[in-house]
């Protein structure tokens, strides 16, 4: 499992942080929970991605890829999904994630995936 897993083979790109504030903004939004909250989960991811996490930059070709992967409709892939798996493709990594839809995305284009 992730925590299993040694600080330096960890890696996000920095659209994770996007989507990080996205997801906490619309639970403020839907009222589950409080703007304090969002702020204390931002702050903790912060700490978390500076300390643990190498920070992986997207090539031109990986949006390529990714492009590729969505034309793939029956995959159900939304475009920032795509780019994560065409940057693990590229890098030959392991993606974990919380999404069923994702991770048997990431199955059918035989990429390894660990559904947490």
């Amino acid at each position: 499992m992730l925590v299993q897993q040694r600080a330096d083979d960890l890696a996000i790109r920095d659209w994770v942080a996007t989507e990080v504030s996205s997801a906490l903004s619309i639970k403020v939004r839907t009222g589950q929970i409080e703007a304090r909250h969002r702020a204390d989960a931002l702050a903790t991811f912060t700490r978390l991605a500076t300390d643990s996490f190498s920070v992986v930059p997207v090539s031109w070709w990986q949006f390529r890829t990714a492009a590729r992967f969505v034309e793939q409709h029956v995959l159900g892939l939304r475009a920032g999904d795509a780019l994560h798996l065409a940057i693990c493709a590229d890098h030959g990594a392991t993606l974990c994630t919380l999404d069923r839809r994702l991770s048997d995305a990431a199955t059918a284009l035989a990429l390894k995936t660990i559904l947490l």
